[in-house]
């Protein structure tokens, strides 16, 4: 018998996932397709829920949408928790911006003020205040920020409860990789699998959601200008690992601009701390690079010399999903049935709950959150007519 389900999903990261798991609680019949199990971008990140030390100039839509998700993320983890009985690691101490000299101290003032000017809240801290809230902060660190609104989550953690979840609702997982989705008569009709499955080449759906990261743009069967839209932008990182009997060395997030150049310390419940991350347009490479590794060890030793202690325990690198505006890109695109959900960047552990919640709302036939208007798939589709075709009728 061919595989058939209300719903298929393509693509098994947190964002896949975590729709799988919500449109099965809402009663659909889900089938997850990936060729990993969300082995990819997902497992290499930091983890951050930073709406705001991550809110830039000329970029609103976005952050009203990152303030949305990280208003939903706490309730979606602890039904998470709850569901599974696994910890996912969520840290809610904000982040510390740091500025190593006057002139990253100059610069980083010019976006809290940009900031607050969005309702955000910032506070301002001189050097001795940074090295009071962690006191492993090299004496040269100018000034900086803090920013208690930000979050963290441990990725990996969330990543496996994720999929407990989805598999204890009853989602179906196919180990495979989808070549194409299948369209007839101007309506999705499922996908075919590239290794042909042990049921057949094609699963078929009443509806199917793209949510394959960096990798949707090479789907056969969607719109050639939303495939041109999504590109992968390679990420470098490293996870640090404390010596046995050594304390933790920090306990907020740490943002530090080191002479213009940007690194990141998120430090997680178990002693690891993630050191990252590299903005790389490489195409779909995936390798580690000395030269990456010695920047970021660089960079974070500078502020924060205690590293140069720590166990280098893995350098590992992702593909971020980019898109030509920097934001997502979530809801129907214009064939009826099929909805597309990727293009997060660096946001898509913190957007995957409220991702979830917008496209099962098109799943059954309701209205996502107005702060989803300004990133449907209709921006990069032109022809699209003004009322998007959804997936209703999933069922």
């Amino acid at each position: 018998m061919a595989e058939t389900a209300d719903v298929v999903v393509v693509g098994g990261g947190v964002i896949g996932t975590a729709i799988a798991w919500r449109a099965a609680a809402a009663g659909l019949e889900v089938v997850l397709v990936d060729p990993a199990c969300g082995d990819a971008a997902s497992l290499v990140a930091a983890g951050m829920l930073a709406p705001v030390s991550e809110a830039l100039f000329g970029e609103g839509a976005l952050l009203r949408v990152n303030l949305l998700a990280v208003g939903r993320f706490g309730s979606f983890a602890a039904e998470l928790e709850e569901v599974t009985c696994q910890q996912v690691g969520v840290r809610r101490e904000g982040t510390m911006a740091i500025a190593y000299d006057p002139g990253d101290y100059a610069a980083l003032i010019r976006l809290t003020a940009f900031r607050r000017s969005a309702g955000l809240d910032a506070e301002e801290l001189d050097g001795r205040a940074c090295r009071q809230l962690e006191g492993f902060l090299t004496p040269d660190v100018h000034g900086g920020v803090l920013f208690a609104g930000d979050w963290s989550v441990d990725n990996r953690r969330y990543t496996a409860a994720l999929r407990a979840a989805a598999v204890a609702a009853g989602v179906r997982f196919v180990r495979d990789r989808v070549s194409q989705v299948l369209v007839h008569d101007g309506r999705a009709t499922g996908v075919r699998l590239a290794d042909g499955g042990e049921t057949g080449p094609d699963v078929s759906a009443g509806a199917v959601v793209v949510a394959a990261g960096c990798w949707s743009g090479a789907l056969a069967g969607l719109p050639d200008t939303l495939r041109a839209a999504i590109r992968p932008v390679k990420g470098q990182l490293l996870r640090l690992r404390h010596p046995a009997g050594m304390a933790p060395v920090i306990s907020h997030t740490i943002r530090a601009t080191v002479r213009g150049a940007d690194v990141y310390l998120v430090p997680r419940a178990d002693g690891e701390v993630i050191v990252g991350a590299t903005q790389e347009e490489r195409g779909p490479d995936r390798t580690v690079t000395a030269g990456a590794v010695h920047d970021l060890l660089h960079d974070a030793m500078s502020v924060l010399p205690v590293t140069s202690e720590l166990i280098l325990a893995e350098t590992c690198a992702g593909l971020r999903p980019g898109t030509p505006d920097n934001g997502p890109v979530v809801g129907g695109t214009g064939v009826d049935g099929l909805l597309l959900a990727t293009g997060h960047y660096r946001n898509g552990i913190l957007m995957s709950p409220v991702t979830a919640d917008a496209i099962v709302a098109h799943l059954t036939g309701q209205r996502p959150a107005a702060e989803w208007d300004p990133f449907t798939p209709g921006r990069f589709l032109p022809e699209l007519a003004p009322q998007e075709s959804t997936a209703e009728g999933a069922r």
